[in-house]
C-alpha cells in the first residue's frame, strides 16, 4: 500500500509530470501493489492528466478527506462559523487567501493579483528562477473560481499569504481550534499560513484507511518531499524522499532518490525491487 505526495513528488516542482512517474504507479498497480495520492490539494485542484493516471484512493487537503476505490471514509470540514470569523480575520489585516473545496478554489477579491510575488518566492526556493509577472495563478492553482460567496459550506482548509511572520503568529494565538500550518519554498520558507482541521494530518488520515482495510502498517510506504509528509514518512514502514526534498523529509526518509525530474519516483520502487 503506497501513499504518494503529490507536489514535489508526483509533479516535479515547476509542475511538470514525468512520463517515467505516470508508468511507473500504473506498474505499481498492475503488479498488485494499491496507490492513494495523499496531498493537500482538495479534488478541485486535481486535473484530469493527474487523475488519468489512476489511484485506488486519495487522501486529500491534507488529512481532512479519505476516499477509497470511490467511497468517502471521512470528510472533516471548516465550520460555517470557524469560516466566518476567517475571512473577518484577514479582512482587517488586508490577508489575501483562497479556500480550498472539493468544488473549487475560492479566492478572495485580489488573491490573484496579489499571490504572483509569494508564487515567486516558492519557486525560486525551490530553485526554479520565474519573474512573478510571468506566473500565471490560474493554472499554477487549478480549480480557481473567482467572484463567488465566501462563505460557504465544504471548505477543507484555508491558504493565506502572510504579509509578515507576525500574521502566522496571531493565527496560531487567535484560532486555537484549528490547525494552523505554513508552507513555502526553501527549508521551510514562510510564505503562506493554512488553516485546517485541528489534530488531523497526513498520518492520522493514513490511520483511518489502514483501520477500514484492515491493513498492517509493515504493509506500507510513504513517498513525500516536505514538511508536511514527515509524520507519514515516519508512520509508514518503508519512506521514500528525493535529493530536492526539504531537509526534515530527508532526515525521517529510509532511503532518499534522486530529484523527480530525474525519474526518482520510478528509481525509488525499482530500488526496493517494486516495478
Amino acid at each position: 500500500y503506497i501513499f504518494t505526495d503529490v507536489d514535489g513528488t508526483i509533479y516535479d516542482y515547476q509542475l511538470n509530470l514525468p512520463q517515467s512517474t505516470v508508468d511507473a504507479i500504473r506498474t505499481l498497480r498492475k503488479n498488485g501493489h494499491s496507490v492513494y495520492m495523499v496531498t493537500g490539494r482538495s479534488k478541485a485542484e486535481n486535473p484530469k492528466e493527474l487523475l488519468d493516471i489512476g489511484f485506488d484512493g486519495m487522501i486529500l487537503g491534507n488529512g481532512a478527506y479519505v476516499e477509497d476505490h470511490g467511497e468517502v471514509l471521512m470528510h472533516q470540514m471548516i465550520s460555517g462559523q470557524q469560516c466566518q470569523r476567517i475571512l473577518d480575520w484577514c479582512s482587517i489585516r488586508k490577508i489575501e487567501f483562497y479556500e480550498e473545496s472539493n468544488d473549487g478554489l475560492f479566492v478572495s477579491p485580489h488573491f490573484i493579483e496579489k499571490a504572483k510575488y509569494p508564487l515567486q518566492r516558492y519557486f525560486c526556493g525551490k530553485g526554479i528562477i520565474v519573474e512573478a509577472e510571468d506566473l500565471d495563478v490560474r493554472k499554477i492553482l487549478h480549480g480557481i473560481r473567482e467572484g463567488e460567496e465566501l462563505l460557504r459550506d465544504g471548505i477543507n482548509k484555508i491558504s493565506f499569504i502572510l504579509n509578515s511572520e507576525n500574521d502566522l503568529a496571531n493565527a496560531k494565538r487567535d484560532f486555537p481550534d484549528l490547525n494552523v500550518g505554513v508552507w513555502g519554498g526553501k527549508d521551510s520558507e514562510k510564505i503562506f499560513g493554512d488553516f485546517g482541521i485541528r489534530d488531523l494530518d497526513k498520518a492520522k488520515a493514513i490511520d483511518v484507511l489502514l483501520e477500514y482495510r484492515n491493513i498492517d502498517s509493515k504493509e506500507t510506504i510513504a513517498v513525500g518531499d516536505g514538511v508536511q509528509d514527515v509524520r507519514m514518512l515516519k508512520k509508514c514502514h518503508i519512506g521514500i524522499t528525493f535529493a530536492s526534498a526539504c531537509e526534515e523529509a530527508k532526515e525521517a526518509a529510509d532511503y532518499i532518490s534522486d530529484d523527480v525530474e530525474k525519474d526518482g519516483f520510478a528509481k525509488a520502487f525499482r530500488h526496493y525491487g517494486l516495478i
